[in-house]
């Protein structure tokens, strides 16, 4: 299936979530994190930030919690029997605070072929942007499809 998977206009799905204390709460907890900047917020405040931080990797979750099971995949039309993770990046540009108002958009940003057509690879960049319109994090994942 070289390149057929191409989403109109390279836009996929976008969707909007909250990002709700007990959540940070509850992931800081997951990943052992003690400083209390990261779930509480007298803490948060006294060490000069507007709310609880979100630890760096809470952006991962919040791709999970915003679009479900819904896969970017699904949406180019990928077999998944067919696919592999080949990469993950992120890249941080403003914290993630407790109580922000996130959009996040996925696109697909570049599509290429190696091995004579055997392997197609997809790029799709996940963008997370405050309520300020401020851009926090973006997410870059590499898919590998292997074609028949």
């Amino acid at each position: 299936m070289p390149m057929e998977h191409e989403a109109e206009a390279n836009g996929l799905s976008q969707r909007r979530i909250r990002v709700e204390l007990g959540q940070l709460k509850l992931f800081a907890k997951a990943i052992g994190e003690t400083n209390p900047i990261y779930f509480d917020r007298a803490a948060a405040e006294a060490a000069g930030l507007p709310a609880p931080l979100a630890p760096p990797t809470f952006s991962y979750s919040l791709g999970v919690l915003a679009f479900g099971s819904e896969s970017w995949s699904e949406e180019l039309g990928i077999d998944p029997e067919h696919l592999l993770h080949g990469e993950q990046a992120f890249e941080s540009f403003h914290p993630i605070y407790a109580e922000d108002e996130l959009l996040l958009q996925r696109r697909v940003v570049d599509q290429y072929e190696k091995k004579g057509g055997r392997l197609s690879f997809v790029v799709v960049e996940t963008e997370l942007t405050n309520q300020r319109s401020e851009l926090c994090v973006r997410a870059r994942m590499v898919g590998v499809i292997q074609n028949a």
